[in-house]
């Protein structure tokens, strides 16, 4: 029995989705109509997730979902944006109804707890893609360029869970319940730092969301803003997920291992203090040099450098 075709599979999955704030016409037209706020910015970004190369293709649908989505929102909270709205192309090998119920399950909740609205989209048949664009606003932009000589370098919280974790999520290595728990949620469900971003809008001088791998992301920054920068790795805050699972390696790790989407950001010596006040658990790793786009490791005093200079597209 052939499964649900294209106008079946909005209709019944993707055309009950929510519509929010700025929505004046959504899923169902040629085109969404949408109304930004008055005076804001609009920060738009898109990625697309190709099977059993950014996720395992027996996974989850909803995990898968979750992923997509998740992702994609890490890049608005790296540029301090507030999501609104996405758009989905969705492509499949084959239509399949239970696959479809689980994606939207895992797609449309996920949707909810972040407050964004789907508002169109497309589907097509081939190989196993998941292209999300997200759409949101701001009043005050982050960027990567912006970082200056004697800028303090963040990140906002643990490193290296994802990378450590993608063993278990391939089924190549066995662990117990907990620490599969733990794996599948660093793995599927990163959380965009949205909160943390708004919270240093007024205070940081550049950001980049950490999905290439701390030290390969800290060097767009050090390229965009025409500067060099100085990583202590013993400052780093290693998951507790990476000590258990990779050992010796959890350290690498974080520096490299990607899918973190936590956000490495800079701020000015004069408005150190007033971030620390803050309290919203970030560490201190380093500073921002005169250069132009080195980062240099150092681990208890000595040059450090990685096997992996982070995750690579091609």
């Amino acid at each position: 029995m052939p499964g649900p075709g294209e106008f079946d599979i909005i209709r019944d999955y993707f055309s009950g989705a929510p519509q929010g704030e700025g929505v004046v016409l959504g899923i169902g037209d040629d085109c969404a109509l949408l109304q930004p706020p008055a005076g804001e910015l609009l920060a738009t970004s898109v990625d697309t997730l190709v099977a059993d190369r950014h996720f395992p293709a027996t996974g989850d649908p909803a995990l898968i979902a979750s992923r997509a989505l998740r992702v994609n929102l890490s890049d608005l909270a790296a540029m301090n944006a507030r999501p609104l709205w996405f758009t989905l192309a969705l492509t499949l090998p084959h239509s399949n109804a239970d696959w479809l119920q689980r994606f939207a399950r895992g797609l449309l909740d996920c949707a909810r707890a972040y407050d964004v609205s789907l508002v169109g989209g497309d589907t097509n048949k081939g190989p196993l893609s998941i292209t999300v664009q997200v759409t949101g606003t701001t009043a005050a932009p982050l960027r990567r360029a912006g970082a200056g000589s004697g800028d303090a370098i963040y990140v906002s919280g643990p490193l290296g869970a994802a990378a450590a974790a993608l063993p278990v999520i391939l089924g190549r290595r066995q662990v117990g319940d907990s620490d599969l728990r733990q794996a599948l949620a660093a793995y599927y469900e990163p959380l965009p730092q949205l909160h943390t971003a708004a919270a240093i809008g007024a205070i940081a001088s550049s950001a980049v969301d950490i999905s290439d791998g701390l030290l390969a992301d800290l060097g767009h920054i050090c390229r965009a803003s025409g500067v060099s920068a100085e990583v202590q790795m013993e400052a780093l805050p290693v998951a507790p997920l990476a000590r258990a699972l990779a050992g010796e390696q959890a350290l690498e790790l974080a520096a490299t291992g990607g899918d973190d989407y936590q956000l490495c950001f800079t701020v000015p010596a004069h408005r150190v203090a007033e971030l620390e006040a803050l309290n919203l658990g970030a560490t201190r790793i380093g500073r921002i040099v005169e250069g132009e786009g080195r980062v240099d490791a150092r681990l208890n005093g000595e040059s450090w450098s990685a096997a992996s200079a982070g995750y690579q597209h091609f």
